[in-house]
């Protein structure tokens, strides 16, 4: 959504954006009204942990397919169990991933 609130900390990278309302963690403000960090900040947290504790390693060639899969995780993480999975079922019909598709340009496969 072009015109979406974006809700940052004061780091002078967002500068350019349009809609930004910025917290100034830099002298201890955390939220104001609408605007936090929180929900990022739990994203990129559940990300790290899953780098540590199950994947070890994210290659740059699939790293924009992890981000993916955890913003998916992080976007119905209000369900319950059975509706997740419902919705991960339903987003996966019609798709595919294959193999030689999957390793190929990775160290020690054929392109």
């Amino acid at each position: 959504m072009p015109n979406a609130p974006v809700y940052t900390d004061g780091a002078t990278a967002y500068d350019g954006l349009s809609n930004r309302e910025a917290v100034g963690h830099s002298v201890g403000e955390y939220v104001r009204g609408q605007a936090h960090t929180n929900g990022m900040e739990s994203f990129w947290a559940t990300l790290k942990r899953a780098h540590k504790g199950v994947f070890h390693r994210l290659s740059a060639k699939h790293l924009q397919r992890y981000v993916n899969e955890f913003a998916g995780r992080h976007n119905i993480r209000d369900l319950d169990t059975a509706e997740q999975m419902a919705h991960v079922a339903a987003a996966m019909v019609g798709r595919r991933l294959l193999y030689r598709d999957l390793v190929a340009g990775e160290r020690g496969y054929a392109t």
